[in-house]
């Protein structure tokens, strides 16, 4: 069991409802709020949210695991999360993610040990034209290469 929604996350909420036309146009942005508190939505906030924009959890559960920016579980200090859609697999992107396993020791949806890494392979986040790419927590990194990726890896705090 996870820990309570806090203050400020309830005060965030409070103000998003105000800006949307129904409680459940906030659905989005509400479980940004949450995920910003517990660096992932874990499930029994799921129930909250519903609660919060009065519609069944199955509906919010639905949400979380269709966007791959809602995270279901804690991953690692870099999140690694890499593109493997036609463009970016085509110039590459099955060769960088086996390059990040064997370098890991993980795998697609494995953290390492030391929760320094997650990989996660995920579905077209928009850059077909810099293929292959993946997104590091917020960021894109774009024309990805081997060495691209051990600098990233090798920088790692």
């Amino acid at each position: 069991m996870s820990a309570e929604l806090s203050k400020e996350s309830h005060g965030e909420i409070e103000n998003l409802l105000k800006r949307y036309p129904t409680k459940r146009a906030a659905l989005l942005p509400i479980l940004h709020v949450v995920q910003k508190q517990f660096g992932y939505i874990p499930e029994d906030q799921e129930q909250v949210v519903a609660d919060i924009i009065e519609t069944p959890v199955v509906k919010i559960r639905e949400v979380i695991a269709f966007y791959t920016m809602f995270l279901q579980k804690p991953v690692g200090k870099k999140h690694l999360q890499v593109c493997r859609t036609n463009s970016c697999w085509l110039r590459g992107a099955e060769a960088i993610i086996r390059h990040i396993e064997k370098t890991l020791d993980i795998t697609d949806g494995k953290s390492t040990e030391d929760m320094k890494f997650t990989l996660t392979e995920v579905e077209c986040l928009g850059a077909c034209e810099h293929a292959p790419m993946m997104q590091l927590n917020d960021d894109y990194i774009l024309d990805l290469t081997i060495e691209k990726v051990n600098k990233i890896l090798n920088e790692a705090d």
